[in-house]
This record gives C-alpha cells, structure tokens and sequence, in this order.
C-alpha cells in the first residue's frame, strides 16, 4: 500500500469540510472526535487514553487542497512508548459504497515515506509532508479508516475522514456530487 493513496484519501476529506463553507469562514462546530488543527480527521472513537501517540495537531495547506497542485502536511503529536518494527495498520479506502482498498500494510515500510524510520522513539513529533496531487481526480465521495496497532498489537491510534472531490463544469465552477 503506497502512502500516496492515503495522503490522496485525507486530501479528499478536506473538500469534504469546505464544501458548506464560504470564503474565509470557520468550522463553527467542532465535536470532541475532531482532530485538532486545520484538517477534516477525525478519532475513529472518543476513549484515547490507551494509544500510544497522542496527537496534537495536523494543518494541511492549501484547505481545502486542489488537483494538480502540492498538499503540504504538518503534524504534531507526542509517541508515549517506542513503536518497534512490526507495527501495522489496517487501511480501508472507500470511493461512495465501493472499496478501493482494504488491507494491512506495515507501519515502518510506510513511515519512511514521511522521513521516519522504525523505531520511532518514545518523545515529540513533528512530521513535514510536501505530497503532489494529481490533475485528474475522479469526483466523488471518499472515506478512508486507518486503524494502526503496535507488533504486540498494543492500540497507536485511530484516524478516519471523509471526502469529496468535485468535478470542474464548463463555467469553471465545482459541481458536488452529495
């Protein structure tokens, strides 16, 4: 599983905020299974006390991110105890009812994707990501879950989003499939 193809999913989830918004307006409500920052990730439940990363922020620029233009994604977060070769995480990508993608890929092979290597040491976070999206993205409503566990299956977290890409009318307009 590439690491492209969840940043992709995650950059859909954030259209999927903006969608009822208008310019330079603000999510007014925020529920306690949001995650903190500019980004539409949301804690697959709200009992977090025994993961292992607490995480503490994630900004993704431009929001909502665009075709064909570079997504930047900063994270920020605390790693409460070592995670060691082996960890895992179960990836599920949706496009409307139909699943692209459900499968178990491992962490440290991914993780190398964002500059990391296993172990990723107990202590402060920050993860850099410049990812290009492409130009033709099918419109339509994605969901992505990522379901990450340590190689003693010990819970590191939780994450799901959900997106829509829309597609370009004639007049230049994004038209929404809802």
């Amino acid at each position: 599983m590439r690491l492209s193809a969840i940043v992709l999913a995650l950059a859909a989830s954030v259209n999927a905020r903006n969608v009822f918004r208008t310019e330079g307006q603000s999510l007014v409500k925020r529920d306690e299974l949001d995650v903190p920052g500019e980004n539409p990730l949301q804690f697959c439940d709200a009992d977090r006390g025994d993961d292992m990363i607490t995480i503490e922020e994630v900004i993704l620029a431009p929001n909502p991110p665009q075709a064909g233009t570079t997504l930047l994604i900063n994270a920020k977060g605390t790693v409460k105890d070592t995670i060691l070769d082996g960890a895992y995480v179960n990836l599920e990508v949706k496009y409307g009812y139909i699943r692209l993608i459900s499968t178990q890929a491992d962490l440290c092979k991914e993780i190398k994707n964002v500059d990391l290597e296993c172990p990723i040491e107990k202590g402060k976070l920050s993860i850099t990501k410049a990812v290009d999206l492409p130009k033709e993205i099918p419109p339509g409503k994605y969901t992505v879950k990522a379901d990450v566990y340590s190689a003693d299956d010990e819970h590191i977290t939780c994450l799901t989003a959900t997106v829509f890409f829309g597609r370009k009318s004639l007049g230049g307009v994004f038209d929404f499939d809802l």
